[in-house]
């Protein structure tokens, strides 16, 4: 197992993740993607409220508890979205908000590190 470690706008943190676990939450983040695009675009080019999207609720229980969560509708872009994590085990538990664009920079380094 490949320590992730998770950029903050103050600080970070590292913990046990796997390969395949990072790789399900690109996917999740790249669906998330998808659906905030069609928000914007909805936007932009109608002038209205575009339909209310799914939320992206990501969950892995490895060696630690962890949970990436973020609605799409209260962003204006993909660029300006913040994800809620929690990160925790049975000693400690860490709840913040982190940016996407830097979950999807520090997913795509870990990847390249454990592969």
């Amino acid at each position: 197992m490949t320590p992730l470690t998770l950029n903050l706008v103050q600080g970070s943190f590292t913990f046990n993740f796997t390969p395949e676990a990072a790789k399900n939450l690109q996917q999740e983040i790249s669906g998330l993607m998808e659906r905030m695009k069609a928000i914007a675009g909805k936007v932009s080019s109608v002038g209205g409220r575009p339909e209310p999207k799914k939320s992206m609720e990501y969950r892995y229980a490895g060696s630690v508890f962890m949970e990436v969560f973020c609605n799409p509708n209260i962003y204006p872009s993909p660029f300006a979205a913040k994800v809620l994590l929690t990160v925790r085990d049975e000693r400690i538990r860490i709840t913040t908000e982190a940016e996407l664009t830097q979950l999807i920079d520090d997913l795509s380094q870990y990847l390249e590190q454990a592969g």
